[in-house]
C-alpha cells in the first residue's frame, strides 16, 4: 500500500470516528451537497437529512433561548415593577408608625414575602427585644447589640458584610422571626446606612418558600430598595 492509501485510510478512519468533523463544517458540507447533485443523489442524499436534523436541532435551541430571554426580561421589569410600588408606598407615610405598617402590610405583599423585620443597634436594649411603637408594631423593630447587623448578616464568619445577602435557611432566628420562625425557609438581609455617627441598621425579609431568595439571583432591585428605605428610615430617626 503506497502512502497515498495510507492518508486516505487514516482520514476515513477519522471520518468515522469524528463524524461532527464534517456535520459541523458549513462549507464542505455545500461541497459535498454540490458533488451529491452532480452524482444524480446517490452518495450523500442521507448526510442531507442529517444536516436538516441538525439545523433544526440548532433552530429549536435558539428558540428555547429566545423564550428564556424573554421570560428573564419580563420577569426583571416585573419585579422593578414591584419595587418602585414598595418606594412609593413607603414615601407616603406620615409618621413612623404609619412607615411600619406599611413596610409589614403592603411592602410584604407588593414583594411578596411573608414577613418584614427592622434590627436596629441598640446596645442599651436587651437583644431581640422589641423597639417599635407600643402595641402591635412593636416587634416590627428588633434590638440588636454592637456590631449585631454585619454579625447577623456574615454569621459571624468574619468576612465583609455585603449590602444585599439572599440565602435559604435551615433555622430562622426567633429574636427576628418570632413564632414565625420555624416556617421560614430563606431570607434576604439588607444592611442599612442610617448616616454618619449613626450605627448600621439591618431589614430582613423572611419567606415560606426556600426557593424565595438563594444566593445565586441578583441582588440590583434590592439594593435599590434598601437605598431607598434607608433614607426614608432617617427621616424618623433623626
Amino acid at each position: 500500500m503506497d502512502l497515498a492509501d495510507d492518508t486516505d485510510e487514516a482520514l476515513r478512519a477519522r471520518i468515522i470516528a469524528e463524524p461532527a468533523l464534517i456535520l459541523e463544517d458549513q462549507e464542505l458540507m455545500r461541497a459535498l451537497l454540490r458533488a451529491d447533485r452532480r452524482s444524480a443523489g446517490r452518495n450523500v442524499v442521507d448526510l442531507r437529512g442529517v444536516l436538516v436534523e441538525r439545523l433544526e436541532e440548532r433552530l429549536d435551541r435558539l428558540e428555547d433561548t429566545h423564550r428564556e430571554v424573554l421570560a428573564a426580561a419580563y420577569e426583571n421589569v416585573s419585579g422593578m415593577n414591584q419595587v418602585h410600588r414598595a418606594c412609593l408606598a413607603l414615601l407616603d407615610a406620615g409618621d413612623f408608625a404609619a412607615f411600619l405598617q406599611v413596610l409589614t402590610r403592603d411592602v410584604a405583599m407588593i414583594l411578596g414575602v411573608d414577613v418584614i423585620r427592622l434590627g436596629l443597634e441598640a446596645p442599651a436594649a436587651e437583644p431581640g427585644s422589641g423597639l417599635g411603637p407600643s402595641g402591635p408594631l412593636r416587634g416590627v423593630v428588633i434590638a440588636l447589640p454592637d456590631t449585631g447587623s454585619d454579625t447577623y448578616i456574615t454569621q459571624g464568619r468574619g468576612m465583609g458584610a455585603r449590602r444585599v445577602t439572599l440565602r435559604r435557611l435551615a433555622k430562622a432566628s426567633p429574636d427576628f422571626y418570632g413564632e414565625h420562625a420555624p416556617r421560614i425557609r430563606s431570607e434576604a438581609a439588607l444592611r442599612l446606612d442610617l448616616g454618619p455617627d449613626k450605627r448600621p441598621g439591618l431589614l430582613v425579609f423572611g419567606a415560606f418558600e426556600a426557593e424565595r431568595f438563594d444566593a445565586d439571583q441578583g441582588t440590583d432591585l434590592l439594593t435599590f430598595f434598601a437605598g431607598v428605605f434607608e433614607r426614608s428610615l432617617r427621616r424618623w430617626l433623626a
